[in-house]
């Protein structure tokens, strides 16, 4: 699955699941440049940057019309802190929903050109959290399930000169897990809520986008893979008084 000379753009892809996928892509043999706020505080070698607030349109079609060539887009920044619905008015859940839904939108269309050029693929990292109730998330739950749906209709629309699928990623243990997990006894509590009994690494992100950006994937489009471990055990399971493993 090598991707000798590709060229492809990683937002957000300084650290956590995005410096995985960005470090993948690296190592399979792609010039990676990534794109975000801040610079990665330990920068991989031969991986280009670029400062980029994803929520300022111009900025981002500046951006990808200043680029040489494209031919992988990997949508990768987004994220949330916890905040129940109540806790704060519409428009602070909107800015959540900006940075998930609007944001790879407004950059897969400033990517377009070069993508149809190059018979390019884009890549949405979405989450598991689209799929399901996210008490604590519901504005970021709620766009990962658009950018789920809208990548079906990109890979419909833009076939079949581009690609596009979508990563349904799971837990993820990163430099910021304790934020939403707690310490070590929490992360391994969590974990094992999980069928392959462990958190993903950002490097199981990273290597599930080489391959769909990959010739392997060639025949894949408008696609989610879940990339979750086994998904969640239901709670009923456990809930229940009979049928218990001995």
């Amino acid at each position: 699955m090598g991707l000798d000379g590709k060229v492809v753009v990683v937002t957000g892809g300084t650290r956590g699941v995005g410096a995985g996928v960005t470090r993948a892509f690296a190592e399979a043999g792609a010039q990676v440049v990534t794109c975000a706020r801040r610079p990665p505080e330990v920068p991989l070698p031969g991986v280009g940057f670029r400062p980029l607030d994803l929520r300022d349109p111009a900025a981002v079609r500046d951006f990808f019309a200043a680029l040489p060539r494209l031919d992988v887009l990997v949508n990768n920044a987004g994220g949330t802190p916890y905040r129940r619905l109540t806790d704060a008015d519409a428009e602070r859940h909107a800015r959540v929903i900006e940075l998930n839904l609007v944001a790879p939108l407004t950059a897969s269309l400033a990517a377009y050109e070069h993508l149809e050029r190059s018979r390019g693929s884009v890549v949405m990292i979405g989450s598991v959290s689209g799929g399901r109730p996210s008490p604590g998330s519901a504005a970021y739950g709620a766009a990962k399930a658009g950018l789920e749906n809208l990548a079906r209709s990109m890979a419909v629309e833009w076939a079949p000169r581009v690609r596009v699928n979508t990563l349904v990623v799971g837990m993820v243990r990163t430099e910021l897990s304790h934020l939403h997990y707690g310490g070590e006894e929490g992360i391994a509590s969590v974990s094992r809520t999980v069928p392959l009994g462990r958190l993903a690494e950002p490097s199981d992100i990273g290597a599930a986008a080489v391959f769909l950006a990959s010739d392997a994937a060639a025949y894949i489009s408008g696609a989610s893979l879940h990339v979750h471990g086994g998904g969640e055990r239901p709670a009923f399971l456990d809930a229940a008084t009979v049928n218990k493993d001995s």
